[in-house]
C-alpha cells in the first residue's frame, strides 16, 4: 500500500525526470559535446538543467508565495558567463539546459505534449547548430601587424591571411604606437591555409 502511494505521490516527478534525462543526454552529448568536444561544460549544462528542474518540480508541489518563486529564479543572475571562455553557441546551449529543466520540471499532465515539445526544441538546436551551416561562415577575432587605412588592402590582406572569403570585417582595436590592430572578422573559409603571422612592422599603409 506504502509502494501505491508513492507511485500516486511520486511518479509524476519520476516520469518528467526521465523524460527530462533523456532530452539532457540527447542535448549535451550527442547535440553538443559530439560537435564542440568539450568536457568542462557537460557538468554546467547538467547542474543547470538539473537544478531548474528540482525547483521548478517543488514549486508546483508545495504552495509557496510567488515572490519567493521569482526569488529562487532571480539567483540564476548571479551566473555570469565569460564571454572569453564561452562562445555564443555555448550561450545557447545554457539556454536550452534552462528551458528543457523548466519545461519538464512544470509537471505537465499532456505527457505527449511535453515529449513533442522537448523533441522540436532538440530538432530546431540539431538544425541550426550544423556543419553545413558552421562551415559557410566563421568568425575570429585578428591581430593584424600594421596598421591598414584602407578598407580595399585590409580586405585583401585578410583574405590572404586567412585563406577565405571576407564577409563582414569591423576594427576593434588600434594601437598606432606598436603597429597593430584587431579586426572582428567573419569569412566564408576557402581552400587556402591561414598564414602565420609576420614579424611586426611599425607603418602605417594606406594600401591602393
Amino acid at each position: 500500500m506504502q509502494l501505491t502511494d508513492l507511485l500516486n505521490r511520486y511518479g509524476g516527478i519520476a516520469t518528467s525526470l526521465v523524460i527530462d534525462l533523456v532530452a539532457l543526454f540527447l542535448m549535451t552529448y550527442v547535440l553538443y559535446f559530439r560537435r564542440h568536444w568539450r568536457t568542462d561544460l557537460l557538468l554546467s549544462y547538467s547542474a543547470l538543467n538539473i537544478g531548474v528542474f528540482v525547483t521548478m518540480s517543488v514549486l508546483t508541489k508545495v504552495r509557496i508565495e510567488i515572490a519567493v518563486g521569482f526569488g529562487l529564479f532571480a539567483i540564476l543572475s548571479i551566473i555570469r558567463l565569460q564571454a572569453g571562455r564561452v562562445t555564443q553557441q555555448e550561450v545557447g546551449y545554457y539556454f536550452l539546459a534552462l528551458v528543457l529543466g523548466l519545461l519538464n520540471g512544470l509537471g505537465l499532465e499532456d505527457r505527449g505534449l511535453v515529449v513533442a515539445m522537448n523533441v522540436v526544441l532538440l530538432l530546431v538546436v540539431l538544425g541550426v547548430d550544423c556543419k553545413p551551416l558552421r562551415d559557410r561562415s566563421r568568425r575570429m577575432n585578428v591581430h593584424l601587424d600594421g596598421v591598414y587605412t584602407n578598407e580595399a588592402a585590409l580586405v585583401a590582406e585578410l583574405e590572404r591571411k586567412l585563406g577565405g572569403q571576407v564577409a563582414y570585417q569591423e576594427i576593434t582595436d588600434i594601437d598606432l604606437i606598436n603597429g597593430h590592430m584587431v579586426i572582428d572578422v567573419r569569412f566564408r573559409p576557402g581552400q587556402g591555409v591561414i598564414e602565420p603571422p609576420l614579424q611586426r612592422t611599425d607603418e602605417v599603409r594606406e594600401g591602393v
